[in-house]
């Protein structure tokens, strides 16, 4: 069996890592290069049920070791881990760059370090946690988090490596063990997030990588009755299939889905920064779930904010994304493409105005044209339907009502983004937005202690902070009636 692919000077190994050791599969799937399709970077090791088997056995088996440590104790680990990280950050950004094409430059100074600190804050706040104590009808009280069992960890495959970690380590900080299933078209980077784990020490069992097709080793995983925890990123369409395996067993289960969110720009805005901000939703080719695709301005300022739009648009640049002067990259698979070009015919056939792009880039690339779509109504797909790829929608609204009630019409809640210069709307209409996180004049600023997750079909359940350590844990209520201990 091959023992490592080479990926750019970077070495990963193919094969999953179950107990502490790397274990092959007979059957196998491809992993390429979106920048270059003809680069066959590597064939992976394709799981099936006896994988799923042998990883929740190895989880069940290191869990109660694990899950008896203090959580002062698991940081020990979880804080080698985050060093790794950072010092490995230059061949995860370079390996993750060559397998799934986001821009190599914002994941070595984004997203991998903000990976280290995922596992180094949420080890902290699992240390840094104090327990409710209280007295009541003649008890003492005190409420308990206990870990709960073995988690089954399912990523998609944009920023498939600080996703990842943003699921991983709540789950490993609470004292759970963990089977991560990567997404079959970008699984590298956690490949290399196992090695680090090997490094930092960690007891066999603890931390698991299968790989694999999800409706393979990813639903022998999720129907497993040895799992205590499913979190999952991805379509609505899987979370389905996930939930009703998860309620057949009684498995607390969360879900962060599609979105839909709106950019909704008044006529106060500044509107220089809100259509600069408008054209940056075309970054990493739209392929970000929380990217405002519904672009929704003020009728009095359509004109001018959609000229400054198309000024800055100008200036994206589609290429290699090694190549720092590289803005947009290529797209992850040519399904992906095929997908998203879909929508943009249809939109055609529909009457949909195609403002600008519409195309394929190359013919021969993963590269598709920023596109601007005026849609005939707001039921049409291209405004209802997440397409996740660089196409946006241009609406305009009278009154804040009307504009409120554009940015929560379809069925998805995940973020908003709004622009207002009045403190007092940028209050009122971020309260009347629905979504899990709004930002009001910014876009993708995280406090890591914040509740992330959607509404709708955007999702079930919170991420982020004590959010996350709370839905790794069981909650023990402990009563001790007075004066009955000595």
């Amino acid at each position: 069996m091959t023992d490592r692919l080479m990926i750019e000077g970077v070495a990963v190994s193919p094969h999953h890592y179950i107990g502490g050791k790397r274990v092959s599969s007979p059957a196998t799937f491809e992993t390429r290069s979106p920048m270059n399709w003809d680069n066959l970077l590597g064939n992976i090791a394709r799981g099936d049920d006896q994988t799923a088997d042998l990883a929740v056995t190895a989880a069940t088996e290191a869990f109660p070791a694990w899950a008896a440590l203090t959580p002062k104790e698991r940081a020990v680990y979880m804080h080698r881990l985050s060093d790794l990280i950072e010092k490995n950050k230059e061949k995860i950004a370079t390996a993750e760059c060559m397998d799934m094409a986001m821009l190599q430059e914002s994941l070595e100074l984004r997203l991998v370090p903000r990976g280290a600190l995922n596992f180094r804050n949420y080890a902290d706040l699992a240390v840094e946690h104090e327990e409710r104590v209280w007295d009541s009808k003649g008890t003492h009280n005190r409420v308990i988090r206990m870990p709960a069992g073995p988690a089954v960890i399912i990523t998609p495959w944009n920023a498939p490596f600080m996703l990842s970690t943003w699921k991983v380590a709540p789950a490993l900080a609470a004292g759970n063990t963990v089977i991560l299933k990567p997404a079959e078209w970008s699984p590298l980077s956690a490949s290399l997030l196992a090695d680090m784990v090997d490094q930092a020490g960690f007891p066999p069992g603890v931390f698991n990588v299968v790989q694999g097709m999800g409706y393979e080793v990813g639903n022998a995983l999720v129907n497993n009755p040895r799992v205590k925890r499913i979190s999952f990123t991805g379509s609505v369409p899987t979370a389905r299939i996930i939930g009703k395996a998860a309620a057949e067993n009684v498995v607390p289960f969360t879900a962060e889905l599609g979105g839909k969110s709106c950019l909704l720009v008044f006529e106060d805005a500044d509107i220089d920064a809100a259509a600069k901000k408008a054209a940056g939703q075309y970054d990493d080719s739209g392929q970000v779930c929380m990217c405002g695709s519904r672009i929704i301005v003020h009728e009095s300022i359509a004109e001018e904010f959609e000229k400054k739009f198309h000024e800055y648009t100008d200036q994206h640049i589609m290429g290699d994304s090694r190549n720092s002067d590289t803005t947009m990259s290529a797209m992850i698979h040519p399904t992906h493409v095929e997908r998203v070009m879909g929508f943009i015919e249809r939109a055609r056939e529909n009457g949909d105005e195609i403002v600008r792009g519409g195309k394929k880039h190359k013919e021969d690339g993963l590269w598709v044209e920023p596109t601007l779509i005026k849609p005939k109504s707001n039921d049409s797909e291209v405004v209802q339907s997440e397409i996740f790829g660089p196409v946006l929608t241009f609406q305009t609204f009278k009154t804040e009502e009307e504009g409120v009630a554009l940015a929560n019409s379809t069925v998805f809640g995940l973020s908003g983004i709004v622009y207002t210069g009045s403190r007092d709307r940028a209050e009122r209409v971020g309260r009347a937005v629905r979504g899990g996180t709004v930002w009001v004049n910014t876009f993708l600023v995280r406090d890591l202690t914040a509740p992330f997750g959607g509404i709708g079909l955007s999702g079930l359940g919170r991420e982020g902070g004590h959010y996350a350590l709370e839905f790794h844990s069981d909650l023990k209520t402990l009563q001790i009636l007075e004066d009955s201990t000595s």
